[in-house]
């Protein structure tokens, strides 16, 4: 069994002279999770990762009008400094407006930093004044120690995990409350409390917000291609509605729990089809506020009830994939720019 934190991001008196842990998990080192989980292990020169979330918002996603700058964006991928990684997935927003979303990955900012200004900087910016559609562009760029993983199994990694150097063993730290933050490499010596509030500046057009220190993003996805028509029954009947319940229930009303923004998103193939992946990805106030309604809100125990009785029936033979990526970032470590876009827009809710 492993330590989820990697031994180089550990903080003991051993390997950090001076440097004590000031805060502790919530299990003993002799704890024993009742099923594996793994999480993602980057080689140690990795200091930061890059994550990027370019979202193109429409009355309807249909026609040349939104093709075109789809296909810019992902030609642009493929460019000199591009991601490591990148994906795409589309949802129905709060206003009702269909919103196609592409997410790409880098563990070297450098990299990111040129291509950006080569390929990225204007996609949300002025450059489009007659434009039905409108465009955001959402980016944390995290250092190593503000971001966590978890994978139910092995040999398909996704989001940031596609950029890691492999998989762990079966780590300890999951399966219980507290798991997440005890997972997150700073919480040896940090709360990451919330500090400062989130402000929205520009034109009525062209926004950008800055949020409060210590936002904190999650990207959590499961995966049914390998089910057979079985389980597939099963668990398109039996859990994606309660999920897709507690999905709409952050999405329309999460303010009061502190949930800016939240997403439920059906994973595109490379022909632009929905394939059996889908993902719930939102913008929180604190890693607390998430924290609480993962622990006691009852949408969310209404999903892990359904996740349970259905893990419970099927056992080891269940295929179904789960995974996950919480991510708590700095002020200097975040970016949020909205062109032509609805008020209730991603952190533009920030100002509601």
């Amino acid at each position: 069994m492993e330590a989820a934190i990697p031994q180089h991001l550990r903080v003991v008196r051993s390997h950090h002279p001076g440097v004590a842990r000031t805060r502790h998990p919530r299990v003993r080192d002799d704890y024993q999770p009742p099923y594996p989980s793994y999480v993602a292990r980057h080689k140690p020169d990795v200091k930061r990762v890059v994550m990027a979330y370019f979202g193109l918002q429409s009355r309807t996603i249909d026609g040349d009008v939104v093709r075109v700058p789809l296909a810019a964006i992902a030609e642009a991928f493929s460019a000199e400094d591009g991601p490591g990684h990148w994906d795409r997935a589309s949802y129905i927003d709060e206003a009702n407006f269909p919103t196609v979303v592409s997410i790409a990955y880098w563990d070297d900012p450098h990299r990111f930093d040129r291509w950006f200004a080569r390929h990225g900087v204007n996609w949300a910016g002025s450059e489009r004044p007659d434009t039905p559609l409108g465009f955001f562009t959402e980016v944390l760029r995290p250092s190593i120690d503000r971001y966590e993983t978890l994978f139910s199994s092995t040999g398909r990694p996704e989001g940031v995990g596609a950029l890691a150097d492999g998989l762990s063993g079966m780590v300890r730290e999951h399966a219980y409350w507290g798991g997440m933050r005890d997972r997150i490499p700073l919480s040896q010596t940090d709360d990451m409390a919330p500090r400062g509030a989130p402000r929205v500046d520009g034109s009525k057009k062209h926004r950008r917000v800055t949020p409060h220190r210590n936002i904190c993003l999650i990207r959590s996805g499961q995966d049914w291609t390998d089910t057979d028509d079985e389980e597939r029954r099963l668990y398109l009947q039996d859990v994606e509605p309660v999920l897709r319940a507690g999905m709409d229930f952050l999405r329309d009303e999460g303010l009061a729990c502190g949930c800016f923004a939240n997403r439920y998103m059906q994973v595109l193939g490379s022909d632009g089809r929905p394939v059996e992946k889908s993902f719930g990805m939102s913008w929180w106030h604190s890693l607390d506020a998430l924290d609480r309604w993962s622990e006691s809100h009852p949408t969310h125990v209404a999903i892990f009830g359904a996740a349970m009785k259905y893990l419970s029936r099927l056992g080891p033979a269940a295929k179904l994939r789960l995974y996950h990526e919480v991510t708590v970032a700095a002020e200097e470590e975040q970016f949020f720019e909205y062109f032509n876009c609805h008020p209730s827009t991603g952190m533009l809710r920030s100002a509601n």
